[in-house]
């Protein structure tokens, strides 16, 4: 697992042995391919400007500044105790989330399917649609606390940043896109400054469906799980727009991945990634690994 890995005291060992350092580091110390490169850059890149990305909360102040608070989905609030989710007023529509990993939302809205329920608390590092009636605040809170409790992304590929970041928890607005469902996810790729890649995935919670293409809308022939769109999908007519502000949001770094909304009315910010996929982002055919770090040219050092 990559999270929930605070009480392994194997996994601390592991962490700490200067030893299993040194030898990942020489591991990865020529990367050619995207998921050598992303390894790269987690065992050497430690700059603060990556605890910014990964903090869900902290994060929004960096996106006002590069690119304006307009493009932020609304914060109900940011609270340090998940008790206080028993008292929160909040609408009938919004999303719950911890501050310090990736991977784990509650969203609540009255379109969920009738019967979806909330997970236990010890297994809701997941995504879960649910209706309002559904959204029980003690097993709200309950969540909140587990996910409070957890170290993310201690696994094998160890995901420095998320590390540095405190437990908080995020209570945001609902996103909604054409015909009132959950929003097409935009994730841009952007090394030094620039979009080379543009991933897109739809319906996350129901038929999924994940498509790659180049900035100019070429589709890829290529698979990371999930089957493509069907019919495939037409340029969107903000394309450009969508562009330009993942290569303002990603301009001080060698590689983020950029995640965006595209509504109807505006574009809406999601979160930066500097480690997709924990360094294990599957591409089929494999080939695609090397022409997505070929664009990425990793420095000696980071400072």
């Amino acid at each position: 697992m990559r999270h929930g890995q605070r009480n392994d005291p194997r996994a601390k060992r592991r962490e700490r042995s200067r030893w299993v350092r040194l030898w990942r580091l020489w591991r990865t110390r020529r990367p050619v391919t995207f998921t050598e490169k992303v390894r790269y850059k987690m065992l050497r890149d430690h700059r603060e400007l990556l605890v910014t990305f990964a903090d869900k909360a902290a994060v929004r102040d960096y996106v006002a500044t590069r690119i304006g608070a307009e493009h932020l989905p609304h914060a109900f609030a940011v609270i340090d105790d998940p008790a206080r989710l028993r008292e929160l007023r909040l609408p009938d529509r919004f999303v719950v989330k911890p501050t310090h990993g990736s991977g784990a939302a509650i969203v609540v809205s009255p379109e969920a399917p009738a019967d979806a329920e909330l997970p236990e608390a010890r297994w809701s590092w997941v995504y879960r649609h649910v209706r309002p009636e559904a959204a029980d605040r003690d097993r709200l809170a309950a969540i909140g606390a587990h996910w409070s409790s957890q170290l993310y992304g201690q696994g094998p590929n160890r995901e420095w940043a998320y590390g540095q970041v405190a437990p908080r928890i995020l209570i945001e607005e609902m996103l909604t896109g054409e015909g009132g469902g959950i929003p097409d996810d935009f994730k841009l790729f952007v090394f030094h400054g620039r979009c080379h890649f543009i991933q897109v995935d739809t319906a996350r919670f129901a038929g999924r469906t994940q498509d790659f293409y180049t900035p100019d809308w070429e589709h890829l022939p290529l698979s990371g799980g999930p089957p493509w769109a069907d019919p495939p999908r037409s340029r969107p007519d903000r394309l450009d727009t969508l562009i330009e502000l993942a290569e303002r949001l990603g301009a001080e770094t060698d590689f983020v991945r950029v995640d965006l909304y595209l509504l109807p009315d505006r574009i809406v910010f999601g979160e930066l990634t500097s480690y997709p996929a924990g360094g294990d982002s599957p591409f089929h055919p494999v080939s695609f690994d090397a022409e997505f770090g070929r664009p990425w040219k990793v420095p000696r050092r980071y400072r």
